[in-house]
């Protein structure tokens, strides 16, 4: 019983990996059809929508989310950092954790949470209703009609939010120094400024990137796996987010630890 439950697995994660791999080949060669200005007309407005719909309204839990880790990340910092008479270290903390990590971190999980969900639910809801069979019928391409243009919306704002999560929560770091020891904004920024590396910005970008192709590619798999009726909805949104969120910390793993090993990580 136990190989044959690890056999199920190992064909379900072979499945699932080979129908995400399709699935995103598809959608890279009509990614152009949606792109903003040179793309169709009718795509990329529905483009710019879901830009509104996934990133523009996740932006106020974003940065209220980055603001308060922040400010819990510093206080605890500042909480050890103390005994040694090194306070000042906080910025330099807070500003490599945000930059490297927990600004795409943050932003993915919360995106997910959000987009990843309302993606399975609709794309679950077309299916129900035979909507995407309909689609077929007519000789249109579920996937430029349906998944592009939300690719293309995750694609470009994911990337932004993450720059916005990590000005939060750098933000929210320099409110706890200028509160507990008075420290001025130049000093802060020029310490914060002189910790960031170029390097890490750049990587931070490439994630957020994946993390982006991770939740859309995931929910719209998820809302085409759905079948029965209105109740299997549900139960296809949930299983969105938990995957989604799931595949997004692992790949931030996977990332993070290839980057120690080639020493990418590392100071200097």
């Amino acid at each position: 019983m136990i190989i044959a439950g690890i056999g199920r697995a190992a064909i379900t994660s072979a499945t699932d990996v080979g129908t995400l791999t399709i699935q995103l080949w598809r959608s890279l060669l009509r990614l152009r059809t949606a792109l903003p200005i040179v793309g169709n007309r009718r795509r990329w407005r529905t483009s710019v929508r879901q830009m509104m719909a996934i990133g523009v309204s996740a932006l106020p839990v974003v940065a209220l989310m980055s603001f308060c880790l922040g400010f819990v990340a510093s206080l605890q910092a500042a909480a050890e950092l103390r005994r040694y008479g090194a306070i000042r270290y906080v910025v330099e903390f807070t500003a490599i954790a945000f930059t490297r990590e927990l600004g795409a971190l943050i932003t993915a999980i919360s995106v997910s949470g959000r987009s990843a969900s309302a993606i399975a639910a609709e794309v679950s809801t077309m299916v129900v209703g035979q909507e995407v069979d309909a689609l077929r019928v007519m000789g249109l391409d579920p996937i430029e009609l349906t998944l592009v243009p939300k690719y293309v919306g995750a694609l470009i704002t994911i990337p932004c939010l993450t720059i916005l999560s990590t000005l939060f929560g750098i933000t929210a770091g320099y409110c706890f120094l200028a509160a507990s020891i008075g420290m001025t904004a130049r000093v802060f920024v020029r310490d914060a400024l002189e910790a960031i590396m170029l390097r890490d910005v750049v990587l931070t970008l490439v994630k957020s990137v994946v993390f982006a192709t991770i939740i859309v590619h995931v929910g719209y798999m998820e809302g085409l796996r759905v079948s029965g009726g209105p109740e299997a909805v549900g139960r296809g949104t949930t299983t969105a987010v938990v995957n989604a969120t799931f595949l997004v910390i692992l790949a931030d793993l996977a990332a993070t630890a290839l980057f120690y090993v080639m020493g990418w990580s590392a100071a200097g």
